[in-house]
């Protein structure tokens, strides 16, 4: 992490972020310059450049990554942080999330594993323990209904097809798609996703409901049981 001067009246003019933001336009700004803009101040001792250093780069140097990862207490703790700045960066990160999402909604098709993965891939790439999803699918194959169904290892012999078809049942839908991350950011199934999988496709096949895809959401990456022809 560069190490800045105590307060940003220490820095040269053009430099400072919100006068390169006017002269030069907010893609002139660094993502430590971007975050200490947002700041607006820092604390005693340390410029907003500082505070915004010690947020994006703390143990494993995440970077921007980070703002997704901190909790309202990691952020508290750490020195010039109180409450209200805490809020205001985990508002921040909200907002990219969402309007990640919200670009992502204008491609979204339940027949394309890609688009599918692409609008739920800021929701679930940053979670620090497995989530399965239901998605719940009519006759067009348009959304009807979306349940978290667990929390936790995807395992065969935790999550019975019972449960998925339960709200299937009780939503009418006629299709469903399953979808998991894994927090290692590798999305290659394990054994387990495979041996779920197949209970599932099963299952649905006595009772009249198509598995259309199982998607396992890595970093920026995904694979689909579909296109990998494993279903």
């Amino acid at each position: 992490m560069n190490h800045y001067p105590s307060t940003i009246k220490e820095i040269p003019s053009p430099e400072r972020p919100y006068e390169k933001c006017k002269t030069r336009g907010v893609t002139s700004l660094s993502n430590l310059e971007l975050l200490a803009v947002l700041l607006r101040t820092g604390t005693r001792g340390q410029s907003a450049l500082t505070l915004a250093g010690q947020i994006l780069y703390g143990p494993g140097d995440e970077g921007l990554l980070r703002l997704h990862q901190l909790s309202l207490g990691e952020l508290t703790r750490i020195k010039g942080i109180g409450e209200v700045k805490a809020i205001q960066i985990l508002c921040l990160s909200e907002l990219a999330r969402r309007l990640s999402k919200a670009e992502e909604k204008e491609f979204l098709s339940f027949s394309s594993p890609e688009t599918i993965a692409n609008y739920y891939m800021e929701d679930m790439r940053h979670l620090k323990q497995e989530h399965l999803k239901l998605l719940m699918l009519d006759t067009k194959t348009r959304l009807i209904g979306e349940k978290d169904i667990s929390i936790g290892t995807v395992n065969s012999a935790l999550i019975t097809p019972r449960e998925l078809f339960i709200e299937a049942l009780k939503m009418e839908a006629v299709a469903i798609i399953l979808l998991h991350n894994h927090p290692s950011g590798d999305p290659s199934p394990s054994r387990d996703d495979e041996i779920t999988t197949e209970r599932i496709l099963k299952a649905g096949e006595l009772i009249g409901i198509e598995l259309l895809d199982h998607i396992v959401i890595g970093s920026h990456c995904y694979v689909s049981f579909r296109e990998k022809g494993l279903l």
